[in-house]
């Protein structure tokens, strides 16, 4: 466990967000608390004026025109909360819900929600003390803000529902708050709403899978470098000068990261003069594709790390100018398009990857023994991996398809465009699981290809990528579950195991 992750509202990046979503305690910055008592004093002044406010004497959506007499405010949240506990499908992760927390509390301190400061010392207690709400995945549209899921997070505080058990099952949420030595709360006016008009949903899921997916823009380099070399490719064509004269930020980022991987290679030395005029494109080309992809990925990342540090609520409580505004801030496009985007980008790597991986096995293209095994025909060698990543590149083309074109009005047609941006990222997460696994297939080629380019040395970058595969994938000597290597090289993967720090996006950085 490090130092708490101080939140004001303002500069959560990508990579603190991802640390403090998997274990890192959270605290408020005391320049929180001034703001957040402004607001609230604002609420609590009109409500005593007998002004009729959306969201703190009115009812909700299509209801809105209902309004809701002083001493059934109370009442009111606690019905909102309830009533939008509606959830449906599979469980989020633990490390989902605890984003989804981390991000509704880095809004709520921005001092436009009017909610009191012992709503948010609840969600910093429930963070820091394990109460880890159980939230279902599905039920939000990602317009009114992910109404359902939230509600699933705000019911929690008031000890009503479920909060993940120990061994994943779910325990009452009374039970998790008295285990840790916590209270409920109960909600005044605007609070309950103000907890679940946010994009946080897709923040979360969409914010984690784009994290995994910054340590898979790295790792499709090194992966990448080393097929090169294992086909005898040039690497002439990663020359800065080339790619100044075209210099998009993520082609020349990947150039520039494809010299230093090969920097000094005997093997490519090796064949220089060997009057082959061009590598095929999935050779070639990889700074123009990888840098393509990355360019998408930094565009998709700079719009959520503005969602992060944005009051996504309604009404906003406008404190300088004492009064309440109702407004679209809940609605989910900004972030919805930004998991499309990046949607679309990742999907370069992953039939690139593909494509390489293909030539790694046919003979005609490497000279190394078919699917590389010395025993062809007795042994399929890694025949079959190569199929695994063109039905997961199938998979993700259809993924990489819009979904937040899409829209079904919902509320009786009060809110009559959604953007259905929770569909959105968790097809971006199930890319990211994709490519991490289509990446794994050309790493386990790559790496068997290179083996039969010994003595020669490679580059500093490709013998590292080597190196870390060895650590749980040994060479294929003979026909074995390749199941379990195609598995292991993923978990890596997964991990970041093939990255340097120094080789990871800005973004990335705590």
């Amino acid at each position: 466990m490090t130092a708490a992750l101080k939140l004001n509202g303002e500069s959560l990046s990508l990579g603190a967000f991802e640390a403090v979503a998997r274990q890192n305690e959270v605290a408020l910055c005391d320049s929180v608390r001034e703001k957040v008592a402004r607001s609230r004093q604002v609420v609590e002044d009109l409500l005593a004026e007998g002004d009729t406010i959306y969201g703190i004497n009115t009812g909700f959506g299509k209801l809105s025109s209902e309004r809701i007499a002083n001493d059934q405010v109370k009442e009111l949240q606690r019905n909102l909360i309830l009533s939008h506990s509606a959830g449906v499908g599979r469980t989020l992760s633990r490390e989902a819900v605890r984003g989804m927390m981390v991000l509704r509390l880095n809004s709520l301190v921005r001092g436009y929600s009017g909610v009191r400061q012992e709503v948010l010392d609840q969600l910093v207690s429930c963070l820091n003390r394990e109460v880890i709400p159980w939230v279902p995945s599905r039920g939000s549209v990602g317009a009114s803000g992910d109404l359902a899921p939230l509600a699933h997070v705000a019911a929690v505080l008031m000890g009503e529902g479920y909060c993940q058990a120990a061994d994943g099952g779910k325990v009452s949420a009374a039970s998790a708050l008295s285990a840790a030595g916590m209270s409920p709360i109960e909600f005044e006016a605007k609070e309950a709403l103000a907890l679940i008009n946010g994009t946080q949903l897709i923040g979360s899921v969409g914010g984690l899978a784009l994290a995994r997916a910054g340590r898979l823009l790295v790792a499709a380099d090194i992966i990448a470098g080393m097929s090169l070399e294992a086909l005898m490719g040039t690497d002439s064509v990663f020359a800065e000068s080339v790619h100044l004269a075209r210099p998009h930020p993520g082609q020349l980022a990947v150039a520039e990261h494809l010299r230093g991987l090969l920097a000094g290679s005997e093997l490519i030395a090796s064949h220089k003069h060997c009057g082959k005029v061009q590598d095929p494109y999935s050779l070639r080309c990889i700074p123009q594709v990888h840098g393509a992809a990355r360019d998408g990925w930094s565009w998709s990342v700079q719009v959520f790390e503005r969602e992060f540090n944005a009051a996504s609520d309604n009404p906003v409580v406008l404190t300088s100018e004492r009064r309440i505004v109702s407004g679209g801030n809940f609605h989910g496009a900004p972030v919805a398009l930004a998991c499309d985007t990046a949607a679309v980008a990742l999907s370069y790597l992953g039939s690139m990857s593909e494509r390489r991986c293909d030539k790694l096995l046919d003979t005609r293209e490497s000279g190394l023994p078919p699917f590389l095994t010395d025993h062809g025909g007795l042994c399929s060698g890694l025949m079959i991996a190569q199929y695994g990543a063109a039905a997961l590149v199938n998979e993700n083309k259809l993924l990489s398809h819009s979904v937040t074109s899409d829209s079904i009005p919902t509320s009786a047609g009060h809110e009559d465009h959604v953007s259905m941006g929770p569909a959105a990222a968790f097809k971006l997460r199930r890319m990211v699981e994709n490519l991490e696994q289509i990446l794994a297939a050309e790493w386990i080629c790559a790496g068997q290809a290179l083996e039969y380019r010994r003595p020669l040395k490679f580059g500093p970058g490709t013998e590292r990528g080597l190196e870390v595969l060895r650590r749980r994938v040994a060479p294929l000597k003979e026909d074995r579950y390749l199941a379990d290597d195609l598995a292991e090289a993923k978990r890596f993967l997964t991990e970041g195991a093939l990255c340097e720090p120094s080789e990871l996006p800005s973004e990335l950085v705590c």
